[in-house]
């Protein structure tokens, strides 16, 4: 059996334990974290981007209790969320020589039943937060840290939603995982505008999620069952682009729940050579995948002792930096060097944890047409296409094959300026064409 997660595994459901992990910012500076301490947890900002890692308790005036969430702001500060019945406050933490000081920011209520609210994703630039509250029968974006007055709900939208993907580099397009009428689509949520836009549908019948997105190259993970009817499957496409969108064989991994936590940025053009960070959780433990388009194999390694699973980042230059906590480095970050699409094997940085990569393992691409995803042409110009990369034949679909399934749909959604580095600005190609003749293996 093959699983597919959309979203990591975690231990919220245990009576007196955090969520696993740790939440970091979109540019790597920071993270956060419940930390324990005996039989209570209490807040810990790490500092990320100096010559070593270094954390900061930011204990409150009481203990921060299991279902706290929390998140690292740009300037260092941690945003906490306390649920509290219908009522979730929201403060922001940071150090104050020897103590803790603390800015209430508000409240957001609650008050439908079954409404579940959690925080989104750190925004790009890290100057906001957002969270999300689900009710039954529509969805709200608020915006509770870094607006003028207190927690703002920015959009509605109908239907339950989850997940939450950052489409662009300026933290104003949103995309969610809409549950509507028995199916989930995702849709994209235009924050300046309050405007909701469908994103993605591959088939009338299939439940379609975005789990990554990186603005840069403009590469999507997706998840699907609509190749494979009644189960998940990860794939990859590119936004403003002619590839098709294709579920690569050897991101089925047996009696493995794979969930993609992390891209590298900085790859502009190159989508098929941005690495992807993978959590593989299996019987054997949990350990870390990495993953470029164009090499279709997955390279395992061993997660770091004390790994805060699921938590990660990449650096431009292909660098996985894993944060770490044990007895002896209770604040640790291990670094795993990508290997690049004509490489050998994954390669631990040398004094880091990491270790060999595995053999490759065997298995081809299920590819979603050959029609690709042209990016929307300047303003007054014919819309353009970015040329597809070189890469390997791929092999013939076996016999037994599934059948064409109905042909899958990017629908439009509104566009802004991006940009990376020194590259020149370029509009977030958004606006998708259909994609058609569905060939699977």
């Amino acid at each position: 059996m093959t699983v597919c997660a959309i979203e990591p595994p975690s231990a919220s459901g245990a009576v007196g334990v955090p969520e696993a992990g740790c939440v970091i910012t979109a540019d790597g500076s920071y993270a956060a974290r419940l930390a324990p301490a005996g039989d209570c947890w209490f807040a810990e900002r790490w500092t990320l981007d100096g010559p070593e890692p270094y954390a900061v308790p930011l204990p409150g005036n009481q203990p921060e209790e299991p279902g706290t969430g929390v998140q690292p702001m740009g300037d260092g500060r941690v945003l906490v969320h306390r649920p509290s019945a219908s009522r979730h406050l929201f403060s922001l933490l940071y150090p104050t020589g020897p103590g803790t000081g603390e800015l209430p920011l508000g409240t957001v209520e609650c008050s439908e039943p079954g409404t579940r609210l959690v925080l989104l994703p750190p925004a790009p630039g890290g100057a906001r937060a957002y969270a999300l509250a689900s009710g039954p029968r529509s969805s709200s974006v608020w915006l509770v840290a870094g607006g003028a007055s207190g927690p703002e709900r920015l959009a509605e939208v109908p239907g339950r939603c989850s997940g939450g993907v950052w489409l662009d580099g300026t933290g104003r397009l949103l995309a969610l995982d809409r549950e509507l009428g028995g199916r989930t689509k995702t849709v994209t949520v235009d924050l300046e505008r309050a405007v909701v836009s469908p994103l993605l549908q591959i088939a009338d019948d299939s439940d379609d999620r975005l789990v990554l997105a990186d603005p840069d190259s403009g590469l999507l993970l997706i998840s699907s069952d609509a190749p494979s009817p009644g189960q998940e499957r990860l794939g990859w496409g590119v936004l403003g682009s002619t590839l098709p969108v294709r579920f690569p064989e050897c991101l089925r991994l047996p009696d493995c729940v794979v969930t993609p936590f992390a891209t590298q940025p900085g790859q502009v053009l190159t989508p098929e050579n941005c690495a992807v960070g993978l959590r593989v959780d299996g019987a054997f433990g949990t350990w870390v995948g990495t993953w470029r388009p164009a090499e279709r194999r997955v390279r395992h390694l061993p997660a770091p002792e004390g790994w805060l699973a699921g938590a990660g980042v990449w650096t431009p230059e292909g660098v996985l930096r894993l944060p770490y906590a044990t007895r002896a480095t209770p604040c640790g970050v291990s670094h795993l060097t990508a290997a690049t699409a004509r490489g050998n094997a994954g390669a631990a940085e040398p004094g880091r944890t990491g270790g060999e990569a595995e053999p490759a393992r065997p298995g081809g691409e299920a590819e979603w047409g050959r029609t690709g995803v042209p990016e929307p042409g300047r303003a007054g110009g014919a819309a353009s296409a970015r040329p597809a990369a070189p890469c390997e034949p791929r092999p013939p679909a076996p016999p037994g094959s599934e059948a064409p399934a109905p042909s899958a749909t990017w629908t439009p959604a509104p566009s802004v300026a991006r940009s990376a580095g020194s590259a020149p600005a370029r509009p977030v190609p958004l606006q998708q064409a259909p994609l058609g003749r569905l060939v699977t293996n």
